[in-house]
């Protein structure tokens, strides 16, 4: 997220391209590739986000393809400091009464909803940039309760006039 930039947004397609990844190393941020092959992905964005994208440019982004999408409060030039992130976020989840949660729980409850969607695990596993089916099985577990949604689905199409 911390290495997004502006030409990382497609928004006429909805797509966010993930390329690279910025990682810290004693203080300096280090950009380099997703952790496996697999993290380099395109993802399509839901048409309902692409509204608050649009303003988040106008309103936070600098010109220019190379402008980050999430820079730096004091240099928009610079990457953002995970300790202003995390900041930030302990202050949000302090507001929603939830100080149990980490970051990493959005990224969690957005697999949770792709896999409640009834993506498949290979689907899963690539909007996820997962390089193992294990990995993007953690998510299945919001599919279990489809199961009489399913059997529903199964006598829709049985009942479904032959032509």
């Amino acid at each position: 997220m911390l290495e997004l930039r502006r030409r990382d947004l497609d928004l006429d397609h909805g797509v966010v391209k993930v390329t690279r990844a910025v990682s810290w190393v004693r203080g300096q941020p280090v950009v380099g590739t997703p952790k496996s092959a697999a993290g380099t992905r395109e993802v399509s964005v839901p048409p309902h986000i692409v509204p608050a994208l649009q303003q988040h440019l106008e309103t936070h982004v600098r010109p220019g393809a190379d402008a980050l999408l999430f820079p730096s409060v004091r240099d928009r030039q610079r990457h953002l400091q995970p300790t202003v992130l995390h900041t930030a976020w302990c202050k949000a989840r302090a507001a929603a009464r939830r100080e149990d949660l980490r970051i990493h729980d959005l990224r969690h409850t957005g697999a949770t909803m792709v896999a409640m969607t009834g993506a498949t695990l290979a689907e899963l596993q690539a909007r996820l940039g997962h390089s193992t089916v294990a990995a993007a099985l953690r998510y299945q577990h919001a599919a279990q309760g489809r199961d009489a949604e399913i059997a529903a689905k199964l006598s829709d199409l049985a009942r479904r006039p032959q032509s």
